[in-house]
């Protein structure tokens, strides 16, 4: 095995995990973050990102000798800007070599040399100590002059995927810090909040933006559990795993854990076990029924629940299971959390669902790194439990209905013998253009419903929206005719299929 070695400001291929290997530049790691204990690793800098990572050496090849072997393997969009990050840096590196060159032949010939750098290796344990800041190896600074004598050598064990990399624009979610302890600590969440004071009186509180968009975040150290591995939460899980949590999963489905179980998280293998082995519990099913069973069914999570434990409610369902809920763990001495989620499955495995959370506040705060994790946004809605439900179902009714609208719109331009591609064209240069508007749309054009959400689940919703409108006498008829379209989506058989099967209704 030929030994690797590197110094700061070697450029390299770095690999972590399942993910395709990325450029980037070796630099010295922030003064408080500790070099991870096992493996040999080195602190890596991505280009054409703000991510940054300790690496293991076996995951490392150096830059020059395996580029065009990237290249040829690779070829997405983000790829292919981080390696023109790469050569611009080059570029300009080599035109601050060659000025100090030419100011060094001018200057006086007895000018005391630099202090050449330390050379890192495979066993070099005090490697990172004490290094140089940030401040002094940035991506601009001169190119040092070991880039140019990189070793090609080949590392054991290193087995490069062949598979491309997705022009993903969240790719950059896999780069998270591996170290022991957290490289700061993350700055408190309550310094963090926006609160926003509404006529009512109320208080909604509206968590930064998750900065696992941004960069790395710093894991709890609280042990997370997981129930429930469908559309949602097998996205949540992929991420919180990614981002360096501790998680115990469960599903009735036991077949869907081996993923995650190869990913690093551990199984449970009832409700009640997950939430006895793990401090904050969180559960993500489809119905307010499923909601009930898993708390107060066989070994269910009331059975688990012990003073301190805490239960993350995740599910969209009404406010009275909600309720009942909250009352049936408090009572056992457990703190309660409803955090039911706005979103698809594409966005759940981005990390980019809404959070829309109330209840126990100091749990709510507790969850901040698995939020960040999963999400672009949290918002905690002041009162009791049950406003986050309320809040979901509506937001969930005006969704259902406007994909409703957008099907009718699609179907009359056709019988009507207009293009349903130019009503999608014209639709989407005004101001109803979305992202949600061009997907929904070009997936029913192509006749692609593989679901994304469940049609079966937003039904659900706006049943749901509706009855708690007649709770409080209030009308809903855009809703109710919006459930009607959907009901009769179910019964063509399109329960499970995504909710944009809604178009097939006025088909047939």
């Amino acid at each position: 095995m030929a030994t690797v070695h590197l110094r700061i400001g070697d450029l390299v291929w770095g690999k972590l995990g399942r993910y395709p290997p990325w450029p980037g530049k070796v630099v010295s790691p922030p003064k408080d973050l500790k070099k991870p204990r096992g493996k040999k690793c080195f602190f890596v800098k991505f280009f054409g990102t703000e991510d940054h990572a300790w690496i293991k050496v076996e995951q490392l090849k150096p830059y020059h000798p395996h580029k065009e072997e990237m290249i040829k393997i690779n070829k997405g969009k983000r790829f292919q800007q981080a390696v023109d990050a790469v050569e611009e840096y080059l570029k300009k590196a080599k035109g601050k070599d060659q000025t100090h060159s030419d100011d060094k032949s001018k200057s006086d010939k007895g000018r005391k040399a630099a202090k050449p750098m330390k050379i890192i290796e495979e066993d070099d344990e005090d490697a990172f100590k004490g290094g140089s800041s940030d401040k002094e190896q940035t991506d601009s600074d001169p190119e040092p002059s070991s880039v140019r004598r990189l070793v090609a050598g080949t590392v054991s064990g290193f087995k490069w995927e062949s598979s491309p990399v997705k022009d993903d624009p969240h790719f950059h979610h896999f780069l998270l810090s591996q170290s022991e302890k957290p490289a700061s600590s993350m700055e408190p969440i309550t310094k963090r909040l926006k609160i926003i004071e509404e006529d009512t009186g109320s208080t909604s509180i509206q968590a930064a933006d998750s900065t696992a968009i941004n960069g790395s975040i710093t894991p709890t150290d609280k042990r997370i559990g997981f129930l429930g591995l469908g559309l949602m939460g097998s996205g949540v899980v992929s991420n919180l795993l990614k981002m360096g949590h501790v998680v115990t999963v469960w599903n009735r489905t036991a077949e869907k854990c081996d993923l995650f179980i190869q990913e690093g998280a551990r199984l449970g293998r009832t409700p009640a076990e997950v939430v006895s082995m793990c401090d904050i519990t969180f559960s993500c099913v489809s119905d307010p029924k499923a909601a009930r069973d898993l708390v107060l069914g066989p070994s269910g999570v009331l059975q688990g629940i012990r003073p301190g434990k805490c239960y993350v409610e995740m599910s969209t369902v009404d406010p009275e299971t909600i309720t009942e809920l909250a009352q049936v763990i408090t009572s056992r001495g457990g703190r309660f959390l409803e955090a039911p989620v706005s979103g698809s499955q594409q966005l759940s495995n981005d990390g980019m669902l809404v959070i829309v959370a109330a209840g126990d506040r100091s749990v709510y705060e507790d969850c901040s790194s698995c939020f960040q994790a999963m999400g672009k946004t949290s918002f905690f809605i002041a009162g009791e439990a049950g406003n986050a439900a309320r809040m979901m179902l509506i937001l969930n009714m005006v969704q259902g209905s406007f994909m409703a609208t957008i099907a009718e719109g699609l179907t009359l331009a056709q019988a009507t013998g207009q293009s349903q591609q130019t009503f999608l064209d014209i639709l989407c240069q005004g101001q109803m253009a979305s992202t949600f508007v061009d997907q929904k749309c070009q997936n029913i054009l192509q006749g692609n419903f593989k679901p994304d959400y469940y049609l079966k689940h937003i039904q659900k919703d706006l049943r749901l929206a509706i009855s708690m409108g007649d709770s409080v006498n209030h009308p809903t008829p855009m809703a109710a005719a919006a459930n009607e379209v959907y009901k009769r989506a179910k019964a063509l058989d399109q329960s499970d299929n995504d909710m944009s099967a809604v178009y097939r209704a006025y088909i047939h």
